[in-house]
């Protein structure tokens, strides 16, 4: 299993509760199957030997629960120290506790006791987390990996340096002390708990720029940011006016906000039908993206160092970086060429910020900088007003293919794959697609919804002749499955907010 090392595995310490549900036409638990082998089919031959639990009725309690039995070295389930079928809250489940009381300190998570290798074959006493680690993020938080950097000057401190072995911590994360049930969406945009995310540094060196607020117990989101202070709605009206091509909602669907503050752009252009993704890298404002999940709007942390973005390529119709203090221009452009790699062909590229708009020497030299780099990448500045700059990313390959001999910066390898994106150094280059027609093109919404894009045909999954047919399939296999969640876990679809999909394939 991914992720996990041999000793990890040997000594049998991980529960499985990957469970797989098939549903009948009446929306309730038809069966309930442990995964294996790598079909996704819930009737895949693969699932053998092991028996499928048949139940008819099946409510989502944790009398329900069904322990499978543990993973294997070679990642398939050893039921044989579980019998099969056991329920939770048996008689002989009594070792299955959290400690909540624990006071142990951090150190003592970092070796034997807290690793996961120390595990008691005989029950699962997970520890509970010092509180001080509410905000622990394994990957951005290991200090050792961080301070054996050689260097740190390009950001390599914010990217991700996953721990190894027994650095490895084994213990539940805390709540933070009073946390309540988050407040529901649409509210949530304006307004959260503030013992869900009790920091307040951002409120101490962004309230006066409208960013955020407390009032009691609450942080209150003006709606503001450092170059949009008179609120998101009015700076986007802005953007609309300068470019009507941009249509919000439906020629421009999918955002991506970089260095994105407490997210309130991407709040707000989900009521024009846009969905943005908000990234910053968790830093001495490190609760930026904690603020956003909260408030209910798609937000990850990531950070342009030196390292591809976690996207593949041509995935985003719009790029927004308001006062992100990012130097494009570094080390020959890498990082608006990373931009450029996951910016769609035809796509959009809007940059606020002092060298826009100010003159003194230093910002006047940054903009000609910048419209240099982007000049020679082909990209066309399409709108300039007050502090917003536009850039279109060219719709056809012409201009790539009429450039001089020796123009920097230069294309990519075409043996390079534009799509892999794990720990893939930067490179200054220009990326194009693997199968890159005479002239790019995206369907506006929601057409695009239901049709399958050009661009599937280059990925490597599935068979060629069979993507399109795979696409509907799964679009259609979906809407059903969603619908069976709600139905059987008796949900309605404002009742979740924040869903995290994991191997997402087509994005059913």
């Amino acid at each position: 299993m991914e992720g996990f090392s041999r000793e990890q595995a040997s000594v049998k310490r991980v529960l499985l509760l990957y469970l797989l549900f098939s549903w009948s036409s009446k929306g309730d638990f038809a069966s309930l199957l442990p995964a294996s082998g790598g079909s996704n089919s819930p009737n895949s031959s693969n699932l053998t030997p092991y028996r499928r639990a048949e139940l008819s009725q099946l409510s989502w309690s944790a009398a329900h629960v069904v322990y499978l039995g543990f993973l294997k070295e070679d990642g398939c389930l050893d039921s044989n120290l579980i019998a099969e079928g056991e329920e939770v809250g048996s008689e002989d489940d009594e070792n299955v506790s959290i400690d909540a009381n624990n006071e142990k300190t951090w150190q003592e998570y970092g070796g034997e006791k807290g690793s996961a290798e120390s595990l008691k074959p005989e029950g699962y006493n997970f520890d509970t987390c010092p509180p001080e680690m509410r905000d622990y993020i394994p990957c951005l938080d290991n200090v050792a990996a961080i301070k054996s950097l050689q260097s740190t000057a390009k950001g390599e401190k914010w990217e991700r340096h996953c721990p190894q072995g027994k650095s490895r911590l084994c213990c539940l994360i805390p709540a933070p002390k009073g946390y309540k049930s988050p407040i529901r969406w649409p509210k949530s945009r304006d307004e959260v708990w503030y013992n869900n995310v009790p920091h307040t540094r951002l409120v101490a060196d962004k309230g006066g720029q409208n960013w955020i607020a407390i009032a009691k117990d609450k942080f209150k989101f003006p709606g503001g940011g450092t170059q949009f202070a008179h609120g998101a709605d009015q700076y986007l009206d802005q953007m609309s006016q300068m470019l009507p091509d941009l249509k919000f909602g439906t020629h421009v669907r999918v955002a991506l906000d970089i260095g994105c503050g407490v997210a309130s752009w991407g709040a707000y252009l989900l009521a024009r039908g846009v969905l943005t993704l908000s990234i910053a890298p968790k830093d001495v404002h490190e609760n930026q993206i904690q603020f956003a999940l909260e408030r209910g709007i798609p937000a990850m942390i990531a950070v342009l160092a030196t390292h591809r973005l976690l996207y593949p390529s041509q995935a985003f119709d719009l790029i927004h970086c308001s006062r992100c203090r990012i130097e494009w221009t570094r080390d020959d452009g890498v990082l608006l060429l990373e931009v450029d790699r996951v910016l769609k062909a035809g796509g959009y590229f809007a940059w606020a910020a002092q060298p826009v708009y100010k003159h003194e020497e230093s910002n006047q030299r940054t903009w000609l900088d910048m419209e240099d780099l982007a000049t020679r990448m082909c990209w066309k500045l399409v709108a300039k007003q007050g502090y917003i700059a536009i850039w279109q990313k060219p719709i056809d390959k012409s201009c790539y293919s009429n450039r001089l001999p020796g123009a920097l910066p230069t294309l990519c390898d075409i043996n390079e794959d534009p799509d892999s994106v794990w720990y893939v150094t930067l490179k200054a280059c220009i990326t194009l697609p693997r199968n890159n027609p005479d002239k790019f093109f995206w369907l506006d919404y929601p057409a695009r919804l239901d049709n399958p894009p050009v661009r599937l045909q280059s990925l490597h999954i599935d068979a060629i002749a069979s993507k399109n047919e795979v696409f509907e399939a799964d679009r259609r296999y979906w809407i059903e499955i969603v619908q069976g969640y709600l139905r059987g876990l008796s949900l309605k679809i404002e009742d979740i907010r924040n869903v995290m999909d994991m191997r997402a394939c087509y994005g059913g």
